[in-house]
């Protein structure tokens, strides 16, 4: 399995549209959102080329791939312009035999985190900045970053999850961390 972790696009069309760029370079067999589609947040600035309707037609056309988390930006108004669900507080995903909690980062996180076994990673975005660490005896947090509005001197990213472990990528699709599960 092959899956393309993003987070935090809000509303940007012009990161979303690089985004979509790199979702064609990755070929990835699902795209796995963690919140934070549409609207920008009354904490940030406007990202680069602020659309919703744009941003919201481009996800759409991944609707037969995609599997979402809601942000704590994302509200019933965003899912009717969304073609797939995005409410779910968390999704679950295995890996070999680890679980993977996906969340947003609001609700659950590493000061709140949810009820996992000892080796489990819990993944979220929000705080927009690229993480992988060990958290409790032998958690492991990761977050992808942002896509439109990256935080604390990090770059525009996402991740790549397969098999073998999770690799942090630029939206051009440079390579700079990988961590192996």
């Amino acid at each position: 399995m092959n899956i393309m972790i993003a987070s935090d696009i809000h509303g940007s069309a012009h990161y979303c549209r690089e985004m979509m760029a790199a979702c064609v370079r990755e070929k990835p067999d699902k795209i796995l959102l963690l919140g934070d589609l549409l609207y920008h947040g009354p904490r940030n600035n406007l990202p680069g080329e602020y659309d919703t309707k744009k941003t919201a037609e481009m996800l759409n056309s991944l609707a037969g791939k995609v599997l979402c988390v809601r942000g704590n930006c994302d509200s019933e108004v965003d899912q009717m312009m969304l073609d797939f669900p995005i409410m779910a507080e968390y999704c679950l995903l295995c890996v070999k035999d680890r679980m993977i909690f996906a969340t947003h980062g609001h609700v659950f996180n590493t000061k709140n985190p949810p009820a996992i076994s000892e080796g489990d990673i819990l993944l979220h975005g929000h705080t927009h900045i690229p993480a992988w660490e060990v958290f409790g005896n032998s958690n492991v947090y990761v977050n992808p970053g942002s896509v439109s509005i990256p935080k604390g001197g990090s770059q525009h990213s996402y991740i790549m999850l397969d098999d073998e472990g999770f690799t942090w990528k630029t939206l051009d699709g440079t390579e700079y961390y990988r961590l192996n599960i």
